[in-house]
């Protein structure tokens, strides 16, 4: 048959039938003075010179000739890869030269179908989803994405190998593959270059009849080889040689077309498709990805596992000092300095000097309590001493100490300070475990109850020394330091021993309780500007002067230490954009493949990016995981000695920040590689072995 149809009787009959047609034939491509040159430096290399072809439906015109003849820069010219050329490309009536590379892009999903000598499968994605590649560039929903893959499948005789990889199948699978990818899309025109170049004869019988098959459904088929036995399979053969035409016979007639409605229409590819072949891939090249993730996760679980320990390290700090007087009740002192412009804390330091002698400079009377008692928010006024008698001692039985200071148990002081008993009433005392233990080292705690003697010397109102004596009852033990610690009592019961030997009994300083903590500092500024004739009354001291410096050296040493950590995320985006770029330079053929199924410049940019999202939230999820199983780790292990206390405290937002430092180093990372990808030369990337 084949022999039949080479017949130089028969070629003039089928011309001189043509010449005389009368079934309406449909143009659908015209080419007109092609022109097409290569240069190397300013020296030019002609490829195609002024060629002049049209094509119409239901054709299949076999371009023949030999290697380096011009034909695959033609196919590539139809196909809108190669736009860098003169003459006219009409397609439908329309020049392609007058549209835009997005337009050129829906000429490629809407009119262009795709098949190569290489097949250029991607080849981690299985049979289904390379033919579904075309299929996510329509309005289809996934389902019937999917049946229509299947469908084409089937149509090329392989829908039980739909779950294989292209490496399971053999070259003339791998071609049927291409071939119901290049049809998924519906397209007007089938461009198959050298589509059996790489099969033995049976497979290219099998490919030929296919193409036959395609050009019978109205489809234009345009196919470039060398082979003859190829080409007599069409309708027609252009014979190519040097660039030009060197002639053109009709065979036989296009096959007759039926117009019908298409199925679908074809869009750009969706979010969701992009990011599904984002993660095929990163499934796929696994093992590269772990070790950055790894790398990643390192330096995340570093800034979260030190930020977790200043957070600790910060709280328990405050726990211990919170766990001796209340940071929401303020201490107030008399002001004694006349200079009105020292600050709170230089003149807190004056009087604090003169607070052990209890003197009248310090004595705080009703009338200057009132002024605070009156202010909002304060809700109670307590009255307290702090003094340092002379020779201060405490005896019971054959234990004597010598101590500092007598003070007053107020609500700066908090029960936690207290290691046994209770807080002192009338009569009592609280002491220092110092004291206990030097009383009895090994039942210490049976010095409660117990009456304790006290000696000590005080200044008389008239300023002339008296000895004292009191008896009280030990109420309760707290943490003390030798030669520092202080007695403490009820403030009544050191009152009536001052009344009784006319020494100053106005406090010389008062507690006032504050109904809420977030109150606490608008009251205490308020204190401090409560004035008699002119002049400040009072000096404050709280809580917050003593662990501000303490969290702010804490927050310092934390974020130091967290920026040392974050010095291996630097490493982590070396490693991404590194990783990306040999990305890039592996799936160059991919690239090349989704431009030429009609993917845009954007679509590849963000391809890219979306897969290093991924790998960025891989490996904070991975970074997360490791610093909360390292909190919990280091937290059983030093639970016995900081007193069940949680040294490593990761907080949410150091979580939530190590998410977004990981999408932040990953989308950085992406943006160049991504960018060389978009910019790819769609032919030189279909090239690339």
């Amino acid at each position: 048959m084949k022999v039949f149809w080479k017949s130089p009787i028969l070629i003039i009959i089928t011309n001189v039938l043509w010449k005389n047609r009368k079934v309406i034939i449909m143009t659908i491509l015209e080419l007109k003075n092609i022109k097409k040159s290569y240069y190397l430096g300013k020296e030019e290399f002609p490829v195609l010179k002024g060629l002049n072809l049209s094509f119409d439906k239901g054709d299949f015109v076999s371009i023949l000739g030999e290697s380096g003849g011009g034909k695959s820069t033609l196919m590539n010219i139809i196909g809108g890869l190669d736009r860098k050329y003169e003459g006219e490309v009409i397609v439908n009536g329309t020049k392609q030269a007058d549209k835009k590379e997005k337009s050129m892009d829906e000429y490629r999903r809407d009119t262009i179908g795709f098949i190569f000598q290489s097949f250029n499968l991607v080849s981690y994605l299985s049979v289904l989803d390379n033919v579904l590649i075309s299929l996510k560039m329509t309005n289809l929903s996934h389902k019937e994405q999917i049946k229509k893959a299947e469908d084409l499948l089937k149509q090329v005789g392989l829908l039980e190998h739909k779950k294989k990889n292209p490496n399971q199948l053999s070259g003339g699978q791998k071609q049927r593959v291409a071939i119901a990818r290049a049809l998924a899309n519906d397209p007007d025109i089938i461009i198959a270059d050298e589509p059996t170049g790489a099969l033995d004869s049976q497979n290219t019988s099998d490919v030929l009849g296919i193409l036959s098959d395609i050009a019978k459904s109205g489809k234009t088929v345009i196919v470039v080889t060398h082979s003859q036995e190829v080409a007599d399979y069409g309708t027609r053969i252009v014979h190519m040689a040097d660039g030009q035409v060197t002639s053109d016979e009709r065979i036989k007639p296009p096959y007759e077309t039926v117009e019908k409605a298409r199925e679908f229409k074809t869009k750009t590819l969706s979010f969701g498709a992009k990011a599904r072949i984002a993660w095929q891939h990163f499934l796929n090249n696994w093992k590269q990805n772990l070790m950055i993730m790894i790398g990643v996760a390192i330096g995340l679980f570093s800034v979260m596992f030190f930020l977790g320990l200043g957070n600790g390290a910060k709280g328990y700090m405050n726990k211990m000092v919170t766990d001796l007087a209340n940071p929401n009740v303020p201490m107030v002192m008399k002001r004694v300095s006349t200079d009105e412009h020292k600050k709170n804390e230089e003149a807190f330091q004056e009087t604090t000097r003169l607070m052990p002698q209890n003197t009248e400079k310090t004595a705080i009377s009703d009338t200057l309590i009132s002024k605070v008692e009156k202010l909002d928010h304060v809700k109670k006024i307590e009255k307290a001493f702090d003094v340092a008698p002379a020779n201060l001692t405490a005896s019971l039985g054959t234990t004597k100490e010598p101590f500092a200071e007598i003070q007053t148990w107020t609500s700066v002081n908090t029960d936690s300070s207290l290691l046994v008993g209770k807080k002192p009433s009338e009569g009592e005392v609280v002491v220092p475990d110092t004291f206990a233990k030097k009383w009895d080292k090994t039942n210490w705690k049976k010095i409660i109850g117990q009456t304790l003697h006290l000696d000590y010397q005080l200044l008389n109102k008239d300023g002339a020394p008296v000895s004292i004596t009191q008896d009280v009852k030990v109420s309760g033990i707290t943490k003390g330091t030798p030669g520092q610690s202080p007695l403490t009592m009820n403030f009544k019961t050191l009152q009536k021993v001052f009344v009784a030997n006319n020494v100053i009994s106005e406090p010389n300083f008062i507690v006032p309780t504050i109904d809420d903590s977030h109150n606490v500092k608008s009251v205490v500024g308020k204190i401090q500007n409560l004035k008699t004739d002119g002049k400040k009354d009072f000096v404050t001291f709280s809580l917050d002067a003593v662990l501000k410096p303490i969290n702010d050296i804490t927050s310092i040493v934390t974020i130091v230490l967290a920026l040392i950590a974050g010095i291996s995320l630097l490493v982590s985006l070396m490693m991404i954009i590194a990783t990306t770029y040999m990305s890039v330079a592996e799936r160059t053929k991919e690239i090349g493949i989704l431009r030429a199924l009609g993917a845009r410049k954007g679509d590849i940019r963000l391809l890219f990016v979306i897969e290093t999202v991924i790998l960025g939230l891989a490996s904070a999820i991975l970074g997360i995981i490791v610093a909360f199983m390292g909190e919990v780790g280091v937290n059983s292990g030093v639970s016995d000695l900081l007193d069940k206390y949680h040294i490593i405290q990761i907080s949410t937002g150091a979580v939530i920040g190590s998410v977004i430092i990981a999408i932040v180093i990953a989308l950085f990372a992406s943006l160049m590689p991504a960018g060389k990808a978009a910019r790819l030369n769609p032919i030189e990337a279909l090239s690339n072995d």
